[in-house]
C-alpha cells in the first residue's frame, strides 16, 4: 500500500510526523484527501494526557505505547476515491466530514435506540475518526462512510469549512436545551431576556452568532472573558464584553439588568472556577448549558447555589440531530450551510495555521499565546 503523511501522537506530549499506509476505501466509503482540519480543545487534552478515548474490549483505555494515535476530527476534505457502492458521491467532491461512527455509517440494522430517536452521537455502537482510535483527519488522506460525508454548498474556503464540526455541536446544545422544556424559551409566555457567555473562544463566538444571526435574538447577550482580544471579537459580532469574574461579574450582571440576572447561561470555559460564583449570575428557574468540560479545581458543593434556583441544566456532547432522507447527519448540514450563507462567520477566529511538518508547534507553543484562538492544519 502506498505510504502518506500523518502526524502520530506517540505518548503523552508527543507527536511525531511520519508515514502510515493510505486506507483503502471499502464498498460504502469514499477515500478522502484531507484540505482542512480544526484544532480542537479536546486534541489538546489528549496531546496533554488528560484524557483517552481509545478502549479495549473491556473499556480499558489502550496505552499510546500499544497504539499511536491520529487525531483530529473537524475534517474538510475532496473525495479521492469512492467504494463501489457509493453512487452519490465522485472524485472531486468537496465534503465536511461527520466524524461519529453510528448505526447507518456501520451499516447496522436496525438502529439502535439513540439512531433511531435522533441521538446519533450516543449510538450504542458509536465510534469516532480522531478520538476513539479510528483514524481522524491529521494525514493525508482518511477513509470514511459515504454516508458521514456531506457535498459542500458555496466557494467558501477549506480552512473556514473545517470548523462545521463545531458549529454542529452548538446546533445540537441548543437543540437539546429546547428539547429539554426549561420555562424560559426564544418563544412563548416567558421568553428569553438575555443571555451570557461565559468565554470568548471559538465555542463562546460560535454560540454568539448563532443566536445572533440563525435565532435572531435581539436583546443582550453579555460576553465574558479576560482575553481583551477575544472580547473586542465578541463586540464587533454583537456581544455585549464583559471584562470581569467573581464578585465583581455577579455585580455588574445584576446592576446591567436592573437586578433581573441572567435567562440563559453557556458556560464555554470548561473551568471549575464559575460554579462558586454561578447561583448569583442566575434568575430563578433559568436555563444552563454546560458546554465546556473539565472543571477542575471545584467540588460538588459549588452546586448547592443551584440547586435552590430550579434551573435547566443540559450538558450537551458532540452533533446529534437525526439523519436527512439520504442518510447524512442533518444538523452537519444545517452547520454546513449556515457557514456557506454567511450567516456565521468563523474566519475572524482562526488565528494560527500549520502544516502536518508544524503541527506539533501548535500544541507545544501557539495553544497558550494570548492572541491563540483557533488553529486549522493545512495538510497539502
Amino acid at each position: 500500500m502506498d505510504p502518506m503523511k500523518a502526524a502520530l501522537l506517540v505518548a503523552g506530549g508527543k507527536i511525531e510526523v511520519g508515514t502510515i499506509p493510505v486506507p483503502r476505501p471499502e464498498d460504502h466509503q469514499v477515500l478522502v484527501r484531507t484540505s482542512a482540519v480544526g484544532i480542537c480543545g479536546t486534541d489538546v487534552h489528549l496531546f496533554g494526557g488528560q484524557a483517552n478515548y481509545n478502549f479495549d474490549s473491556t473499556g480499558v483505555p489502550i496505552p499510546l505505547s500499544v497504539q499511536p494515535q491520529v487525531l483530529g476530527h473537524e475534517i474538510c476534505g475532496t473525495v479521492e476515491e469512492a467504494g463501489r457502492g457509493v453512487a452519490d458521491l465522485k472524485p472531486g467532491d468537496r465534503i465536511v466530514v461527520d466524524q461519529g461512527l453510528n448505526c447507518r455509517s456501520q451499516r447496522i440494522d436496525p438502529l439502535c435506540d439513540s439512531c433511531a430517536s435522533g441521538s446519533s452521537h450516543q449510538c450504542f455502537h458509536y465510534q469516532e475518526h480522531g478520538l476513539t482510535g479510528k483514524q481522524g483527519g491529521f494525514a493525508e488522506y482518511v477513509a470514511i462512510a459515504a454516508v458521514n460525508a456531506v457535498r459542500v454548498d458555496g466557494d467558501l474556503p477549506s480552512r473556514e469549512m473545517a470548523l462545521t464540526e463545531p458549529l454542529a455541536c452548538i446546533l445540537h446544545a441548543v437543540d437539546l436545551a429546547e428539547r429539554s422544556g426549561g420555562p424560559y424559551r426564544f418563544g412563548g409566555e416567558r421568553r428569553v431576556e438575555n443571555i451570557l457567555i461565559l468565554g470568548c473562544g471559538p465555542a463562546g463566538v460560535l454560540f454568539l452568532q448563532y443566536f445572533r444571526n440563525v435565532r435572531r435574538f435581539d436583546g443582550p447577550i453579555f460576553m465574558v472573558d479576560l482575553n481583551p482580544r477575544k472580547l473586542a471579537l465578541a463586540e464587533a459580532l454583537g456581544g455585549i464584553p464583559l471584562a470581569a469574574a467573581g464578585d465583581d461579574l455577579v455585580g455588574e450582571v445584576q446592576e446591567r439588568t436592573g437586578g433581573r440576572k441572567i435567562d440563559y447561561l453557556v458556560e464555554a470555559t470548561g473551568a471549575g472556577a464559575p460554579f462558586r460564583y454561578m447561583g448569583g449570575l442566575l434568575r430563578r428557574q433559568a436555563t444552563v448549558i454546560l458546554y465546556g468540560v473539565g472543571r477542575e479545581g471545584v467540588d460538588l458543593s459549588v452546586l448547592n447555589a443551584l440547586h435552590f434556583g430550579e434551573p435547566t441544566v443540559i450538558l450537551p456532547v458532540g452533533a446529534s440531530g437525526g439523519f436527512d432522507a439520504d442518510g447524512r447527519p442533518r444538523v452537519f448540514r444545517q452547520a454546513m450551510q449556515h457557514l456557506a450563507s454567511g450567516r456565521v462567520r468563523v474566519a475572524p477566529l482562526i488565528t494560527h495555521t500549520c502544516r502536518l511538518e508544524t503541527l506539533p508547534e501548535i500544541f507545544t507553543r501557539d495553544y497558550h499565546k494570548p492572541e491563540f484562538t483557533k488553529a486549522v492544519l493545512l495538510p497539502e
